[in-house]
């Protein structure tokens, strides 16, 4: 078993023992824990391995909490048929959204997404005879929390082990070739759209069952809510945090970034906003690559990117017997240890 594997499995123990020998706070906190990492690890498949940075993600994340809203209180179905049409929801919308918005690149794509957020954000206001406006739809509370709970740590899991089989893939590498130099990769035979769509419309996926789960667990879903760019800002920042192209990065960041956040909200509330901004931009000037990447740099957590180091060390391997290394060969060999 590879130790990004084992440490998934350890953390998921862990996780399942957080409602038998946890408080009602530690429950609550660790459900906030997964849903920004969820967030987190899907925004760093188009984000951190592609390279299109944007502030949508929370998009998806509000039209699965409205859909799977709707679901339940007009339709009446359970919350665990909801969250999979919720889910559906996302890559509807994720379709055609991709095949258009990915013609823009850098701050045209981030921006054109933001806009879009806010576009659905006053939808949802205006069709106050569906939605409710600004009042927002109230749900049944549900009397036990742990189906949903445990849906959320499943969620989690698959989204670690996925990246995981990313991470080592040829899939990967081809998404950072895209993310390194898009037109390159285009000219060496990498189907650059076909390969950003798709990666766009499974990104989506996680983050609008997300939302329909977190609209169960509060209770109720309102535009404020869903579309917040508090929650976009954050997911960002924990990907930053701990590492963009990484599989253990936005899990890193979202355990520092929200543990540190419990702890400033408790003592500093007036203050606490200011103070982790401050923290998180003085971790980007000094860990540019993230919390993550020094980690496997000094031995803390398990090295990524297998299939790359395998490859720089057979072409290096090959270069050697035909009379030495080139230092193109070189270069590839130190990117992967790093």
């Amino acid at each position: 078993m590879s130790k990004p594997i084992a440490l998934a499995v350890v953390l998921g123990i862990v996780a399942m023992a957080v409602p038998y020998f946890g408080t009602e706070y530690a429950l609550s906190f660790t459900m906030q824990l997964l849903v920004f990492m969820i967030l987190a690890y899907s925004w760093n498949l188009i984000g951190g391995y592609a390279g299109y940075t944007h502030f949508g993600q929370v998009c998806f994340f509000g039209l699965g909490g409205y859909v799977g809203a709707l679901l339940i209180q007009k339709a009446g179905m359970p919350w665990y048929f909801a969250v999979p049409v919720a889910a559906l929801a996302g890559i509807a919308l994720a379709l055609p959204l991709g095949t258009a918005m990915l013609r823009l690149k850098g701050p045209y794509f981030a921006i054109g997404m933001f806009g879009l957020t806010r576009v659905l954000e006053s939808l949802v206001l205006g069709f106050d005879s569906i939605t409710q406006g600004g009042t927002g739809l109230y749900l049944v509370p549900l009397d036990n929390l742990r189906p949903v709970y445990y849906t959320l740590v499943g969620l989690a899991l698959a989204m670690i082990l996925a990246t995981w089989r990313l991470d080592n893939s040829r899939l990967g590498l081809k998404l950072l070739a895209i993310r390194e130099d898009e037109q390159a990769a285009d000219a060496l035979g990498v189907r650059t759209t076909r390969l950003k769509i798709g990666t766009f419309v499974v990104s989506a996926i996680a983050p609008a069952a997300v939302g329909a789960l977190y609209a169960v667990y509060l209770g109720f879903i309102d535009p404020p809510t869903a579309f917040s760019p508090v929650m976009e800002l954050t997911t960002i920042a924990i990907v930053l945090l701990g590492g963009m192209g990484t599989v253990l990065g936005p899990l890193v960041g979202a355990i520092v970034l929200s543990v540190v956040n419990e702890l400033l909200w408790a003592r500093f509330p007036e203050y606490y906003l200011a103070i982790v901004g401050a923290l998180v931009l003085l971790s980007v000037l000094f860990m540019p690559r993230g919390i993550a990447n020094l980690g496997m740099k000094k031995g803390w957590l398990p090295a990524g990117r297998s299939l790359f180091r395998q490859l720089a060390r057979e072409s290096g391997g090959k270069q050697r017997q035909a009379g030495g290394a080139t230092p193109l060969v070189r270069e590839d060999a130190k990117r992967a240890e790093a």
